[in-house]
């Protein structure tokens, strides 16, 4: 049986520095196919420790922004060009069908996040504010898998949606956007990398996960929410079908 732990997010330092830099390569201050400022310049730059520019070089990697060439550093690649979408056979939650564990519980943070060029990205509009979410899936004491979620608080609105009511919150993430929802987008990538917002949270085989990053749509042109999912490798149960 599933139950909810809701609390506040505080957002951490390192998600600033990823919409810094973010900002800086739009505006072409780095911008595509030239390579970043050595880690410990940059962090100079930015008045931050390396521990938090890892970090946010580590989302960035994540969402395809920058790759890391081993003995070479960080470059800056075109992750805004669509590419060739990738579908389960289904709308419905990839984590339920790609992960091979049931969850004894799944707990719920929020915060209120401002509008950033990231969030403008992949929630194809501006908004007042936005909302993220995460979901941590667990079995017994571990942690075996990570949601983050971006929301759109027009969205929020629209949909009457109560954030202080966990049991309505988490089935609206977990089922019912899917019965709102026809179509989605999947993107299936690789990461040896896992911010979760509390440090003292730690997820089972984060050093090797695969994330599913899903826009759902219904008949509007903006996506209703934004989701990345994290699946250990050692619990994942990725299949596609193919057809002719």
């Amino acid at each position: 049986m599933n139950t909810t732990k809701h609390a506040q997010l505080k957002k951490p330092l390192y998600i600033n520095v990823y919409d810094e830099l973010l900002l800086q390569i739009k505006k072409g201050i780095f911008p595509v196919d030239s390579q970043l400022p050595s880690e410990p310049d940059l962090a100079s730059r930015l008045g931050i420790s390396r521990a938090t520019l890892r970090q946010a070089l580590a989302l960035l990697q994540d969402d395809g922004i920058v790759r890391n060439i081993r003995g070479k550093g960080n470059f800056v690649v075109n992750s805004f060009v669509k590419q060739e979408d990738v579908h389960l056979e289904k709308l419905s939650n990839p984590m339920h069908k790609c992960h091979i564990s049931t969850f004894d519980r799944i707990d719920t943070n929020y915060r209120f996040d401002e509008d950033t060029e990231y969030t403008k990205q992949v929630l194809k509009r501006d908004s007042s504010q936005v909302v993220a979410i995460e979901r941590l899936y667990r079995m017994g004491n571990d942690l075996v898998a990570y949601a983050f979620t971006f929301m759109s608080m027009e969205t929020v609105e629209s949909l009457s949606l109560d954030l202080n009511n966990e049991e309505q919150l988490l089935n609206f993430l977990e089922n019912q956007v899917y019965e709102n929802a026809n179509h989605g987008e999947i993107e299936i990538k690789y990461t040896h990398t896992v911010n979760v917002a509390d440090k003292n949270e730690k997820l089972i085989g984060q050093n090797e996960c695969f994330i599913l990053l899903e826009s759902l749509y219904n008949n509007g042109d903006y996506p209703i929410i934004h989701n990345k999912f994290y699946i250990p490798q050692q619990f994942s149960n990725i299949k596609l079908n193919i057809y002719s």
